[in-house]
């Protein structure tokens, strides 16, 4: 590995249409994670949404112990949060092979595979049909 390469660990996540590019620098013991060069609070206000991409530091006991940038695009704001939380757990599984079998059992590597059905002709939406009448 070459010393820029070793300086982080690099690994992608995505959900629905968002994408995070995340970054893990395992020897700054600084605890801080930027997204989008903002601050984790700042980006994201809603404390639901900070919780469930923090799980998988929770999980392997390592929250804080991290510097951790993340380039994140598309997509709404849970979306992100989701993809951040994928790339969180693959750049841990990859810093750490150990970590595998507890992330895998947590469900953190799994890429949820939901996106947004698309709009089908003669239909209002997806799904939803025009309403029938009768006479």
């Amino acid at each position: 590995m070459t010393e820029e390469a070793a300086r982080y660990i690099e690994a992608v996540g995505r959900r629905k249409e968002s994408s995070a590019r995340v970054r893990i620098y395992p020897d700054v013991q600084d605890g801080q994670i930027l997204v989008n060069d903002k601050p984790l609070e700042v980006y994201f206000p809603r404390e639901r949404d900070r919780i469930h991409l923090m799980e998988p530091l929770k999980v392997v006991g390592l929250e804080g112990a991290f510097y951790i940038t993340v380039q994140v695009k598309g997509g709404g704001i849970s979306g992100q949060a989701g993809a951040i939380r994928l790339g969180i757990a693959r750049a841990l599984v990859e810093y750490n092979p150990e970590f595998r079998s507890v992330m895998r059992r947590g469900g953190f590597l799994t890429r949820d595979p939901r996106v947004k059905e698309r709009k089908k002709y003669g239909l209002k939406r997806a799904r939803k049909a025009p309403q029938y009448t009768k006479r």
